[in-house]
């Protein structure tokens, strides 16, 4: 799979489930008509994947929910944050990218 890739995995996440009251999906945007059940996927990495990566991470992760959770793949909404490596202390007050 051509996706993102880094040496060294970080892996740490936080999950936020809203109530429906509590956000606005947009419904209709972009000529994707998302339903209630609507993911939001924000992941901050270091800059410099291809456009042709970051649209292949963006079908994997679509796909993967649909397939193991079944989401609908049109509630499957992913932004990128691209940081440079120094812009990372992954404790101790250190940069241990830069």
């Amino acid at each position: 799979m051509a996706t993102p890739r880094s040496e060294q995995r970080p892996r740490s996440a936080t999950i936020t489930e809203l109530e429906a009251g509590n956000f606005n999906s947009s419904g209709n945007y972009a000529g994707v008509e998302r339903s209630d059940d609507v993911v939001f996927i924000q992941i901050t990495l270091n800059t410099g994947r291809t456009t042709e990566q970051k649209k292949a991470l963006y079908a994997a992760i679509a796909r993967r929910l649909s397939d193991q959770l079944g989401v609908r793949p049109e509630d499957v909404v992913v932004s990128l944050i691209e940081v440079a490596t120094e812009d990372w202390s992954l404790g101790n007050g250190i940069a241990q990218y830069a």
